[in-house]
């Protein structure tokens, strides 16, 4: 519950609830909703073929959780995986925390040298891989920086440049050098008895961590959040008690496994309730979001702006019976009110829901509900989560702002994380010594406690003195009816300081637009010094592979391609 309070109140809430925190590990909820819904489906793998019960799903974690003891696991070893969306990373999801080991989630995408930073960063001692994906060949990038493994035996490896690995365990069904298969993996299950399990299990605490998560920082090397089972259960638990999950549910989730959106809001989420899990494939792909939806008469549906974007653009969209839709999440950047109204109708949404976060909070701290007014569901990203608390506070000197004014968000409570894994000062930048998490993002807080994200500090353009907000000429622009998606961004100017520039996506079919018409539908509508003199006409824009726009990438190409200086 949030409170209605005057203007000149605080831009300070916190979540009330009379809905308890679980105080629980992964593997204890994991146990509990097996034995309450042994014959509810749990997970459906469609690319695998994969679909199993609650009562096969847990079956086959124990196996896995045996098997990591059998290799000489102990409670705190960090395990990876780098995979893309798989059963096998589910499982090791679930094992690892029975069995009280970090699971440490590598990007898909990265390559050689982050591959390398992020395995002795860690101090990985076992990793469980895929062995390639779209154009990354996995294995041979783990061959380049462990020559060692080809000629070790599984589980034996004394590597130069990765001295704490010691095992690989490749996805792959063919067995390769110095390697276990999966299948091989498993077959060691037998050495260890279920008791061996439970008693492991039954002396880890829920303050543990479990998972270590590397933020996609824009300089520099990634930071490991290193999150709990308390922070990650419990927040997949409260983002699927908000869109009122239960056992009947069956949620497709499309988003990479290895970021908070997949493993906590899509696993966590579903194992809290007895709902779900639906893969449609290894990596997003419109059609096959839109297949799984259709054929496995799903009721939620995750994705990010981009992906709900692509959906609607499919083709054959039409083609496809969403009838059974009633929820889902949208999130993972600033979602744009017109996509939001299009996922609402079309796509049967009706009580879709924006979350925002962070991977350092777990990630969700705020969270819209499908009882907010339709206009508070497409332009803010709700109220404070239950058991948090969110301020927002003057960036200059970290004092509390009054409703309406923009400044810096920060969040407390359960959600946030220990630390940056073996990163002190990191770690002492963002979580002040009141316990607040510092986002780096610009919202403003409303009389009823509802956040609006107005950007990131860092997007923040000051073109002349004015603070220009992206977002705000971003919304405005998704209303021409040319244009299917839309990014704004600064860049130097020798008169203004900075200067805006739209890179622009036309909708399919759409009727050809040139930047002095934009600049026109703009004169009149928005002030002046926001309508961007600059515009590049793209067919995509630089992504994360979570599919988060990157902006400075926007802004670099931008600079580089109008000979502009730094």
């Amino acid at each position: 519950m949030n409170q209605t309070l005057p203007s000149s109140y605080p831009s300070y809430t916190s979540g009330t609830s009379e809905t308890p925190l679980l105080g629980m590990t992964i593997g204890d909820m994991l146990d509990r909703t097996a034995g309450k819904y042994p014959d509810t489906e749990a997970l459906v793998a469609l690319h695998q073929d994969i679909r199993w019960t609650y009562k096969e799903f847990q079956q086959k974690v124990n196996e896995a959780a045996r098997a990591f003891l059998a290799i000489g696991v102990e409670r705190g070893d960090r395990v990876g995986i780098w995979s893309p969306n798989r059963y096998e990373w589910t499982v090791t999801q679930f094992a690892t925390a029975k069995v009280g080991a970090i699971l440490v989630n590598i990007n898909p995408a990265y390559g050689v040298h982050e591959l390398e930073y992020a395995l002795n960063l860690s101090g990985m001692r076992f990793l469980v891989t895929a062995d390639s994906f779209k154009t990354s060949d996995y294995r041979k990038m783990i061959y380049e920086l462990a020559p060692e493994l080809k000629a070790s035996q599984p589980g034996k490896l004394k590597s130069q440049r990765l001295e704490e690995l010691e095992g690989v365990i490749n996805l792959d069904q063919q067995s390769h050098e110095g390697m276990w298969t999966w299948d091989e993996f498993v077959s060691l299950a037998s050495e260890v008895t279920q008791q061996q399990l439970d008693e492991r299990q039954s002396v880890l605490q829920f303050d543990d961590p479990i998972n270590i998560q590397f933020t996609s920082g824009t300089t520099g090397n990634p930071k490991g959040a290193t999150l709990t089972h308390h922070n990650i259960l419990n927040n997949g638990y409260f983002v699927g008690e908000s869109q009122r999950l239960t056992e009947k549910d069956r949620l497709v989730i499309p988003v990479p496994l290895y970021h908070c959106f997949g493993m906590v809001m899509g696993n966590l989420g579903c194992i809290t309730h007895g709902s779900t899990m639906i893969y449609p494939g290894e990596g997003f792909e419109p059609k096959s979001v839109l297949q799984a939806v259709h054929q496995e008469k799903a009721t939620a549906l995750y994705g990010v702006p981009t992906m709900f974007i692509a959906e609607l653009a499919e083709p054959e969209f039409e083609s496809y019976d969403l009838s059974s839709l009633r929820t889902g999440i949208m999130a993972g950047s600033i979602c744009p009110a017109e996509v939001m109204k299009k996922v609402n109708g079309k796509m049967n949404m009706k009580e879709v829901q924006i979350a925002y976060g962070m991977t350092e909070t777990s990630p969700v701290s705020t969270q819209t509900s499908s009882l907010d007014l339709f206009e508070k569901q497409v332009t803010t990203v709700g109220r404070t989560q239950p058991h948090l608390e969110t301020k927002i506070v003057d960036p200059a000197n970290g004092n509390i702002l009054p409703r309406g004014e923009t400044g810096e968000l920060c969040t407390r409570g359960y959600s946030v994380m220990l630390r940056y894994w073996n990163n002190e000062e990191k770690t002492n930048e963002a979580i002040d010594e009141a316990g607040w998490m510092h986002t780096g993002d610009l919202a403003t807080m409303d009389d009823e406690g509802y956040i609006q994200i107005v950007g990131r500090i860092k997007d923040m353009v000051i073109r002349g003195g004015e603070n220009i907000y992206p977002k705000e000429i971003e919304e405005f622009l998704y209303t021409h009816p040319s244009i299917e998606d839309i990014q704004v961004t600064g860049i130097p100017d020798d008169k203004y300081g900075e200067e805006l520039i739209a890179w622009v996506k036309l909708a399919p079919d759409a009727d050809p637009v040139t930047g002095e018409e934009l600049r026109e539908f703009c004169k009149g509508k928005i002030a002046h010094f926001k309508i961007p003199r600059n515009y590049k006409f793209v067919d995509e824009f630089p992504m994360t592979v979570t599919g988060k726009i990157q902006k400075f990438k926007m802004r670099e190409i931008s600079i580089e391609e109008m000979g502009l200086k730094r």
